[in-house]
């Protein structure tokens, strides 16, 4: 009896030890299948849009194509190609080649045996569904590249990035420096008041600055306006580095000052290195605004078609061609490419330079 009481207990601890086991897969089950949802979700666009790229006009046309990039099946018959067809038959469905249509009857060539001649079926063959094979047509980013001068506009947009990157990360950085680490009087209350500045839409300031950069300062159809505004700061990349600054311990200042280092060599030599993973992460927040800014290139690009920026010819792209819509994917997915890459990769270069800030 007593063998037997004693072990019950290890019995109940066991079952209950299987039981939550149990409930922690359940859990992390539907974790999982609650991230695969959001993934896919988020990644149905993209999908789409690059699956369309890769499709032909055709295709887009028939709904009864499948939904992966395919083409119709052809057949050459005496100097041409014929669309193939599948044509019910007493023995089945046979994939014909359709040579000459007519209202109530066609007539049709079998692929398999060319030499049998040609086969006159009773039907309308616009009721048939075509033979469709899988087919990439790449043709559309070569056609696109043909009509829209690519390598410009993407020299435009590195050009701008670039230009205004370096501008909005000095001046935020001095800003925030500023903030987070001198005693300014008054400086909570101007720092709310930068803050405030991100409630402002851009729509209510967007007639004076046009003004100002169209009438007074004469920068229309150049890309000062995009740029220069850019050297001011940012209010979110300054709070940002702000909050990164003021989580380094202001010994490090005192030990430097010791050293014989001023204040901008401090933030150069000490401050930054410690925070490269918020530059990098500032630096990559205003890469994804540049690249695809829209209305500012729109409002002051018009009229110079050699400064275009990528998004703004793109979108100029698909005013004058609205019903290409194969060539559109193929622009959008042009586009995104740079961006994808570089979120792929960030990971490894945030762990860079994580690792750079670190040793220095």
């Amino acid at each position: 009896m007593s063998t037997a009481s004693s072990r019950r207990p290890w019995r109940g601890r066991r079952g209950s030890r299987v039981l939550l086991r149990v409930w922690d897969w359940i859990g992390s089950g539907l974790v999982n299948l609650l991230a695969v949802i959001v993934v896919v979700l988020y990644l149905f666009p993209l999908s789409y849009m690059l699956i369309t790229s890769l499709k032909e006009d055709a295709q887009l046309g028939d709904v009864n194509a499948p939904i992966w990039p395919a083409s119709v099946v052809t057949f050459h018959y005496k100097g041409r190609d014929h669309p193939v067809y599948n044509v019910p038959t007493d023995e089945g469905v046979q994939e014909w080649a359709l040579v000459n249509r007519r209202r109530e009857d066609s007539d049709f060539i079998d692929p398999d045996n060319p030499a049998a001649g040609l086969i006159t079926w009773e039907g309308r063959w616009r009721q048939l569904d075509p033979v469709y094979r899988f087919h990439l047509a790449f043709d559309n980013y070569s056609e696109l590249w043909e009509r829209v001068d690519f390598p410009e506009l993407m020299r435009n947009t590195v050009a701008v990035t670039v230009l205004g990157g370096v501008g909005v990360l000095v001046s935020s950085i001095l800003v925030a420096y500023g903030f987070a680490r001198f005693p300014i009087p008054g400086g909570n209350v101007l720092f709310m008041l930068l803050i405030g500045t991100i409630l402002i839409p851009d729509k209510v300031t967007l007639v004076p600055t046009y003004f100002m950069f169209v009438r007074v300062l004469e920068w229309n159809g150049t890309w000062l306006p995009l740029i220069v505004p850019q050297f001011f700061g940012n209010a979110i990349l300054i709070f940002l580095l702000r909050q990164n600054f003021k989580s380094i311990s202001r010994e490090v200042d005192e030990a430097a000052k010791i050293d014989g280092a001023g204040p901008l060599r401090t933030l150069i030599y000490v401050i930054l290195p410690s925070c490269l993973p918020a530059v990098a992460t500032v630096s990559l927040l205003h890469f994804f605004y540049a690249w695809n800014e829209i209305r500012m290139a729109s409002l002051y690009l018009g009229i110079s078609p050699e400064l275009h920026t990528i998004a703004f010819g793109t979108q100029r792209f698909q005013s004058y061609f609205p019903t290409a819509n194969t060539l559109q994917a193929s622009a959008l997915i042009a586009i995104a490419v740079p961006a994808i890459v570089l979120f792929l990769v960030q990971r490894v270069f945030m762990e860079d330079v994580l690792v750079t800030g670190l040793e220095k």
